[in-house]
């Protein structure tokens, strides 16, 4: 079965080591001040590649994944359109299997942790709830990478890689996909599933 073609993939490996990177943060999982949700969630996933391996890693990427991310909006904002075209079984199925194959990729591309930071910066409010957090990753070498998280309801609902937004690029892919598939959901929630079935 063809898979998702990706236009961005180094941008999309810095957002995945963006939230590995975070100075530690003592706390509560789920904080109400935005920044600190982002260096929670990040502290989080540190502590998951420190620890786990295999199957119990990818469990509990997803479990990060779909306790700190919105990501039912952020499914549906990456369906695009074709979300009011799909059933809703589709719809279910999809969100399902999406959060699963992305804690499945997150899982493999992760490795170890190689002490990267995550610098945050301003923190700037927005209209209807939604917050922007700026952070800079501190790599070992090179230059360090702008990130900007999109926070609403103490919850992430985006990450920016250099402007980028990962919930578009995935917009992208999928109604690409969608396109060269007939036009309907159903090819792309099987290619889902068969990607986290893997």
């Amino acid at each position: 079965m063809p898979k998702l073609a990706s236009r961005r993939v180094v941008l999309q490996l810095a957002a995945t080591a963006a939230i590995l990177s975070a100075i530690p943060f003592a706390g509560p999982a789920v904080a109400a001040d935005p920044a600190q949700i982002v260096q929670s969630t990040a502290q989080q996933v540190i502590e998951i590649v420190k620890t786990k391996t295999g199957a119990d890693r990818q469990a509990a990427i997803l479990s990060v994944l779909q306790t700190n991310f919105d990501m039912p909006a952020m499914g549906r904002s990456a369906l695009g359109t074709h979300w009011s075209q799909a059933t809703e079984s589709e719809r279910a199925r999809f969100l399902k299997a999406v959060a699963t194959a992305e804690a499945k990729a997150y899982s493999e591309r992760f490795g170890q942790y190689g002490g990267q930071t995550l610098t945050i910066g301003k923190v700037t409010p927005r209209a209807n709830g939604v917050t922007i957090v700026d952070s800079r990753l501190n790599q070992t070498s090179g230059q360090p990478i702008k990130l900007e998280w999109e926070v609403r309801n103490d919850r992430i609902a985006d990450v920016k890689v250099e402007g980028v937004s990962m919930v578009m690029t995935r917009r992208s892919d999928f109604n690409s996909y969608i396109q060269n598939n007939g036009g309907k959901v159903e090819p792309l929630v099987l290619e889902l599933e068969a990607r986290a079935a893997r």
